[in-house]
């Protein structure tokens, strides 16, 4: 689909366009004390560069969930430091890291978070709204026609199918231009066609707005959209592939339920 950019992205201090997008400097994430701590997150290094679509995968039990918390600002790393389009937000106020989700990062989730008594439209306007921006009706109808949901507008969640729902939560997310758009597990609802449709959208979304995506997926076949993919073991980045096949993504995956990778301690 024709998804393109329209506006300045916001290059904050981050290196402008080419920048990194995502920064994390020796994030370690620990949950508890003494012998019963669990170490969700053992030190992560890592820089994504802006317009890239990262995909992370891992066992249960990788960390996986724990690093996109704290790479998007959802919870706070125990130590170590998360930059984001240039800002650092460790140890940023609750009430700043509020307005920066809400206007310079993008959520798709499993489960859609629509809400329910309001209409696609003013689902996909809510962040802005709530950052106290007027909503860009034109942008709205933009997108929502680029996703293929022109004539949906007026309609509530309940009345569109899973699919349609997961478009629009990706409008929403890419409605303001974000830094970065996290997505946890967005196909995880979804039958593999539907499934293949809404990662072909994200997978244009950085190809044609510069847009940078990072999903968290135990699916092969949809990490196999993304330009790299990275597999946590035991809180810590165990290995990374550049774009390659699901066949050999989920060969590596297994690789990392050898023992070696085995241990307790780490969360998912």
């Amino acid at each position: 689909m024709g998804l393109r950019r329209t506006r300045t992205r916001h290059d904050g201090d981050g290196g402008g366009e080419r920048g990194i997008a995502v920064e994390l400097r020796d994030v370690r994430r620990q949950y508890g004390r003494g012998p019963a701590a669990v170490h969700a997150l053992r030190g992560i290094d890592l820089a994504l560069p802006r317009g890239s679509f990262t995909a992370v995968m891992g066992p249960s039990g990788s960390g996986k969930s724990t690093f996109l918390q704290c790479a998007a600002g959802l919870d706070h790393p125990t130590t170590g430091s998360v930059r984001l389009g240039g800002t650092k937000i460790t140890g940023m106020s609750e009430t700043r890291l509020t307005e920066l989700r809400r206007t310079r990062l993008g959520f798709v989730f499993q489960a859609f978070n629509l809400l329910p008594a309001l209409t696609v439209g003013q689902n996909i306007e809510l962040p802005g709204r709530l950052a106290g921006h007027r909503p860009d009706r034109r942008r709205t109808a933009e997108i929502l026609a680029r996703l293929g949901l022109a004539d949906k507008a007026r309609r509530r969640p309940a009345e569109l199918s899973g699919g349609q729902q997961q478009r629009v939560a990706i409008a929403r997310a890419l409605v303001n231009e974000p830094d970065v758009v996290f997505a946890d597990e967005p196909t995880g609802a979804l039958d593999t066609a539907t499934a293949a449709e809404i990662l072909s959208l994200l997978r244009t979304a950085v190809d044609s707005l510069g847009a940078t995506v990072v999903m968290v997926t135990h699916d092969p076949a949809a990490a196999a959209y993304a330009d790299r993919v990275l597999f946590l073991a035991d809180g810590l980045i165990a290995d990374s592939l550049p774009r390659a096949g699901a066949a050999r993504i989920a060969a590596r995956m297994t690789s990392l339920t050898a023992p070696a990778f085995s241990r307790t301690g780490a969360a998912a």
